[in-house]
């Protein structure tokens, strides 16, 4: 699992002080790139090449809400790897209390034509979970 810190700032929140709905798919932007970052994955060489990762589908769930200055967690796990698509889970925590998780769905998309892509081999090797201890 991935960990990305966030801190809450004063332009996350709205009237009522509190994280605005939508900038939790901000934080969780950040966090997947964030994840493909350290695993070695370039985006911007996918792109040189046509391709880019597009979100499908988000499911999301608002549980707690998180204020200004709050420091927060996003943690990026693996759900599924298929041919064209990647199936996350995201989390985002203050210390031990879950605030907000998605399912989200990303697709690789060939820019030339707006089509679902395989995702190049190199990709799915380091997205690939590794064999487990014995």
């Amino acid at each position: 699992m991935h960990q990305f810190p966030i801190r809450v700032y004063y332009e996350d929140t709205d009237l009522a002080g509190i994280v605005y709905y939508a900038n939790y798919l901000k934080f969780i932007e950040r966090g997947r790139s964030e994840w493909l970052r350290d695993l070695g994955v370039d985006q911007n060489a996918l792109k040189s090449e046509g391709l880019v990762f597009a979100v499908r589908r988000v499911e999301a769930d608002y549980l707690s809400p998180a204020v200004f200055d709050d420091q927060l967690i996003v943690e990026t796990a693996l759900g599924q790897l298929g041919g064209s698509r990647i199936v996350m889970t995201q989390d985002v925590r203050r210390g031990d209390r879950l605030l907000f998780r998605a399912e989200v769905t990303v697709v690789c998309v060939n820019l030339a034509t707006g089509r679902a892509a395989r995702i190049p081999a190199a990709v799915a090797t380091a997205l690939s979970p590794g064999p487990t201890p014995g």
